[in-house]
């Protein structure tokens, strides 16, 4: 594993395939995922496992990527991201009793090459964001996001197309 110190030891990578020349920040948490080649990852940052990201991305502090998501190479992810991995999240059974991973199943979210989500987007599981298309600030995507398009808003909307 070849990890560049970036403002000291504090973060907790569990069984991560870190590629060359990678760069983490302070008090990131990162397990059972993969982080490719001049990857950089901000401060406060957690990736679980199964968690796939390809090289030459940035990934901002405060992202939360979660198990099941894939980004592909040179994709930007701004501050406080958030992906989503399960479509009807629940604590308990419907006796009462705490859910365990047997009672629900990942549902995927993959971003294409190039993409560029911004500041406090929100990603619903299921979707696809295209090559190089962009998301605004605080959007929230509930469907596939087309190849070169622009989409911002609650839910997000296409705002304009790429060409």
């Amino acid at each position: 594993m070849e990890v560049m110190n970036e403002g000291g030891p504090l973060r907790s990578l569990v069984n991560v395939r870190v590629g060359r020349g990678v760069r983490i920040f302070n008090f990131v948490n990162a397990y059972g995922c993969e982080i490719g080649d001049n990857t950089k990852v901000g401060s406060f940052v957690e990736i679980q496992k199964n968690a796939r990201i390809g090289s030459n991305c940035k990934i901002s502090s405060h992202t939360f990527i979660c198990e099941g998501v894939v980004i592909e190479d040179g994709v930007f992810v701004g501050h406080n991201v958030s992906f989503i991995n399960d479509k009807r999240p629940r604590a308990t059974r419907p006796d009462g009793s705490m859910q365990t991973d047997a009672d629900w199943a990942v549902v995927g979210t993959l971003v294409k090459r190039g993409a560029s989500i911004g500041t406090s987007a929100t990603i619903l599981c299921g979707i696809t964001i295209g090559e190089g298309a962009t998301v605004g600030a605080g959007s929230v995507v509930t469907r596939d996001v087309p190849a070169g398009a622009v989409v911002a808003g609650n839910p997000a909307r296409v705002l304009s197309r790429g060409s």
